[in-house]
């Protein structure tokens, strides 16, 4: 009778152990879902790549700020006046028609620069890290100048795990992009506080585009994400659409925001 006792509370422990290791394989799911979802969300357009720490730019000094020279683009457009190389590789069809790709010669890569979201719930405005990221500003530059954000929906919120506003494709989908890719920049020592602004990617090479997320909840992520900016003002604009939730739709983590937001107009001084 007591071996079969002890058995049976034996067998007891097997099983709570067994619950026991189930429960902490599913945090750590959890765990790396939150930390890629953001990139997810750019896979199908960049199917390939995307981010990994390739570039440089930590530093305010033009060598650190410099990355591999590509073919010189023709476009009008692009932010320029300093002495940055930046690398845009053609890649899938843009979401909205935007003049080839942005300058890759010349590219201002000192100081800082303001952005102005222009948004259906209200004003967001940042500042533009230049000497950190140039080429990711030059980028984002060269699509607000021709209108590429213009009248967009922010497609995906993200309020558990991570605290997260995703925006800058125009199909709404979570999948366009901008035609071209480009390197990561500013990851050493990378971190999400509330009010930065980061690129999206689909984790695993060169795989920035358009799209971009905002954050409005200190937010736990690996140094994948280049950090380009930070907001000054708006941040309640970004708590008030998190606080309403999302409809879940995004297998990923999140989804549409059920209190809905658009871009109207994305301008660079």
């Amino acid at each position: 009778m007591a071996s079969n006792k002890r058995e049976r509370e034996l067998a007891r422990m097997r099983a709570e152990r067994q619950a026991a290791r189930r429960a902490a394989a599913e945090v750590r799911r959890r765990q790396r879902r939150n930390a890629i979802l953001i990139g997810t969300a750019v896979a199908a357009v960049v199917a390939v790549v995307v981010v990994v720490a390739v570039a440089a730019g930590v530093g305010g000094s033009d060598k650190k700020s410099t990355v591999t020279t590509a073919p010189g683009s023709t476009s009008k457009f692009g932010n320029t006046g300093g002495t940055a190389t930046c690398s845009y590789t053609k890649s899938g069809t843009a979401a909205r028609k935007v003049d080839g790709i942005p300058p890759t010669t010349g590219v201002r890569n000192t100081g800082t620069q303001k952005v102005t979201f222009e948004t259906t719930r209200g004003t967001i405005a940042a500042t533009l890290l230049t000497s950190k990221a140039p080429c990711t500003v030059n980028s984002l530059v060269f699509l607000s100048q021709q209108g590429f954000y213009d009248n967009t929906p922010c497609p995906r919120v993200v309020n558990s795990g991570i605290f997260v506003l995703q925006c800058g494709d125009p199909s709404g989908t979570t999948s366009g992009g901008p035609g071209y890719t480009f390197a990561d920049e500013n990851l050493t020592g990378a971190t999400y506080p509330a009010g930065t602004l980061a690129m999206a990617n689909s984790g695993g090479g060169a795989s920035n585009g358009s799209q971009f997320f905002m954050v409005f909840k200190d937010t736990q992520l690996p140094a994948s994400y280049t950090p380009f900016g930070t907001i000054t003002t708006g941040l309640d604009v970004l708590k008030k659409v998190a606080a309403a939730g999302d409809d879940g739709s995004n297998q990923a983590g999140g989804g549409k925001p059920k209190l809905s937001i658009s871009l109207t107009k994305v301008t660079v001084s």
